[in-house]
């Protein structure tokens, strides 16, 4: 150890924003510390939310040398600012023009103040040193990208919401269905792809030949692949299509791509009403295993959200993402057992599907509608952590490169 501290006492001068510190330290290197080759006392205050270096204050030189083992009594003030923030002080050996032993993994004495109303005051010293305090930032960094973006979500509830109303009638506003289309899109498009893999090409669902298993079988998958491949496939575009809102300096731009998978969300309840009413005329019965179904929804919205934060930041400065997307997510959606049966794939592929995030939540759906029974917990627990990892890393994108936004747009 380099050093060691006995705090006596740190408080702040009456009706002053100065603050007065006074500590013992102890040298416990092999060397000692002379005045005469710069060894002194000095203090760095930092802007605690940013790491930013506010002040290089003034140093405090010992009276004689410090040999090993020696103590020496620090008496140093610092001034804390007026304007309204969290800050850091250090108080720390150093050399000058040499260097901060705080930057050498030095232990130091760390004040924490907070200025409120142009008050300040001051926290409880403690000795840390950088290592801890990276470690102290990482935990906290860790535990805002785990929070932040549901917090982002909830606090602007009511925009989505107002949001993806709009969208939604705006879509479709003036056609003479309106919102309709909302729900006519989606089931137009299963019933083409029906009929091309149900009637032409005459693939059959396993264990059951008839035309209505292998419908049942087909839209069971497309659940959904739908909510999914509309959010991720409209949000490269979706910063450039809202540009009037993104150069708003109030307007919470990180709800842009959240509007996407709600909306999409909504399209899915109603394929999923119009799914069970299918069930009900084919099996007269709707299983009871379509309480699981909240389990397979929050991963899958997670994912989606994730992937949208990030293709949406990625669009603003890639022009021709949203046309390389659509390519992406033909292949995506034909390399997924969706039109045909899982067991016409060959075995060698079986390993790579496997890892098909969008092929675990075709199974689990399946599994539910189908078999009447809860997804496999073995792949469904690995898709819920990838799902969570992308969901932060999507908006920590997201998030990184929104402050460029409205220069490059």
């Amino acid at each position: 150890m380099s050093a060691t501290y006995v705090v006596l006492q740190v408080r702040l001068k009456p009706d002053s924003s100065t603050a007065h510190a006074e500590f013992i330290v102890r040298n416990h290197t092999q060397e000692t510390w002379r005045a005469a080759e710069g060894f002194g006392f000095g203090y760095h205050l930092f802007d605690a939310d940013t790491g930013t270096l506010i002040v290089d204050g003034p140093r405090v030189y010992p009276e004689r040398d410090i040999k090993p083992q020696e103590t020496m009594t620090v008496r140093l003030d610092f001034e804390l600012p007026a304007e309204d923030g969290r800050y850091q002080v250090r108080l720390s050996p150093m050399r000058e023009n040499v260097c901060w032993y705080y930057e050498k993994g030095w232990p130091f004495l760390l004040v924490e103040a907070v200025t409120k109303d142009g008050v300040p005051a001051l926290g409880r010293p403690r000795v840390s040193s950088s290592a801890a305090l990276a470690r102290e930032r990482l935990r906290r960094g860790i535990g805002r990208a785990l929070v932040y973006p549901l917090l982002t979500i909830w606090r602007n509830r009511g925009l989505i919401r107002v949001m993806v109303r709009r969208d939604i009638l705006g879509r479709y506003r003036g056609s003479f269905g309106g919102s309709f289309w909302t729900v006519m899109n989606p089931l137009l498009l299963m019933l083409t792809y029906f009929f091309v893999f149900g009637f032409i090409m005459n693939s059959t669902f396993p264990g059951d030949p008839s035309r209505a298993g292998f419908a049942l079988y087909y839209l069971a998958g497309m659940l959904p692949w739908l909510a999914f491949s509309e959010a991720v496939g409209r949000s490269p575009s979706v910063m450039l299509e809202h540009r009037n809102f993104v150069k708003k300096l109030v307007f919470a731009v990180e709800t842009l791509p959240v509007n996407l998978v709600v909306a999409g969300f909504v399209s899915e309840l109603f394929a999923i009403l119009l799914y069970s009413v299918f069930l009900l005329l084919v099996r007269h019965r709707v299983p009871l295993a379509v309480l699981w179904l909240p389990v397979l929804l929050v991963p899958q919205l997670l994912l989606t959200a994730g992937l949208s934060w990030f293709l949406a930041a990625l669009g603003v400065f890639v022009r021709d993402l949203g046309q390389i997307l659509g390519y992406l997510l033909t292949i995506w959606f034909f390399a997924t057992p969706i039109c045909y049966p899982e067991e016409s794939l060959p075995r060698y592929l079986a390993p790579l599907v496997s890892k098909n995030p969008i092929y675990i939540l075709v199974r689990g759906y399946r599994a539910i509608f189908l078999h009447n029974q809860p997804p496999a917990f073995g792949s469904l627990w690995k898709l819920c952590l990838l799902s969570a990892v992308v969901f932060v890393l999507g908006h920590a994108w997201f998030y990184k490169l929104r402050k460029s936004f409205a220069d490059i747009i």
